[in-house]
């Protein structure tokens, strides 16, 4: 699919480039998306919660009371799950929450996230751009100018521009990242995506 190459003013230059359908025009599979995004937030996550069970409770090993007759449930000692201040019953250990997803799966997600932004019209491609110096007035005007500044943006650069990213770094809305950075997670997380023009030919072979 053929789509306009717009520069930082919003004026567009005449140019057109193509988004391979292969990439941008496949049939969205939502469950691999899942997969792909899951697998991003459980890698994202320490593990290390942990609680003391029974055993690694400090006190004392001698019986509080009656076997039978208490009117109550049965306990041991003080470290009993049943008394306030006990260990705890199945409590979280550290654990490693990640998990394997095979190459050409997560390759199908971020395929299937790109198709999902480009039939939604949420799509963005803007002639090479920089700035002289980083400012972040500079970069809501460019998003003005593209009348998406009030979206939640994520810019793919070709490699790291320096004063691309210094300049949106403060901005709540607005994301840079390069396209080898590029997942599943970061183009679902945005509502648009703008995309320079030198980095389509690498997103066409995703």
């Amino acid at each position: 699919m053929e789509v306009n190459v717009y520069n930082i003013k919003g004026e567009d230059t005449g140019k057109k480039v193509t988004l391979e359908d292969g990439v941008f025009g496949i049939e969205p599979n939502d469950h691999i998306i899942y997969l792909d995004v899951k697998q991003y937030m459980a890698n994202k996550r320490q593990g290390t919660a942990k609680t003391k069970e029974r055993s690694e409770i400090s006190g004392s090993t001698r019986k509080l009371g009656r076997q039978k007759g208490g009117g109550g449930a049965r306990r041991g000692d003080i470290k009993s799950p049943v008394l306030v201040g006990g260990g705890r019953i199945f409590g979280p250990k550290p654990r490693d929450y990640s998990f394997k997803l095979n190459k050409k799966e997560k390759a199908l997600a971020r395929r299937s996230a790109l198709s999902y932004k480009l039939r939604d019209e949420a799509i963005t491609v803007v002639e090479d751009f920089t700035f002289e110096a980083p400012k972040t007035k500079e970069f809501l005007a460019v998003a003005k100018n593209l009348n998406i500044e009030n979206k939640k943006l994520l810019v793919v650069l070709p490699e790291n521009i320096d004063s691309i990213y210094l300049s949106a770094r403060n901005l709540k809305r607005a994301k840079v990242t390069t396209v080898s950075e590029l997942n599943t997670y970061k183009i679902l997380d945005a509502t648009h995506l703008v995309i320079l023009e030198s980095s389509v030919n690498t997103l066409n072979n995703f």
